[in-house]
């Protein structure tokens, strides 16, 4: 029986309060070998809108890198 995991399924990582904080997070994860992409409303950034979310971008990388992005991440709010 299959338990419907997938190792590739993409997992927020970071939540990123504005899309240049999201593009810094994805650098940072991608020079340390880690696949990242972003996800966001694009209304939020059409209008530039930062409000209830709409500017937050979503920070994904697989499922079996998830710990290690989120390591790396959390080194750099230290």
């Amino acid at each position: 029986m299959e338990s419907g995991y997938d190792p590739d399924e993409p997992v927020v990582v970071y939540v990123a309060p504005n899309h240049m904080a999201a593009e810094v997070a994805r650098v940072k994860l991608e020079s340390n070998g880690i696949e990242a992409i972003l996800s966001y409303e694009s209304v939020g950034r059409v209008l530039g809108l930062t409000l209830d979310g709409w500017g937050e971008t979503r920070v994904l990388v697989r499922a079996t890198q998830a710990e290690e992005a989120r390591a790396i991440l959390a080194e750099e709010q230290e």
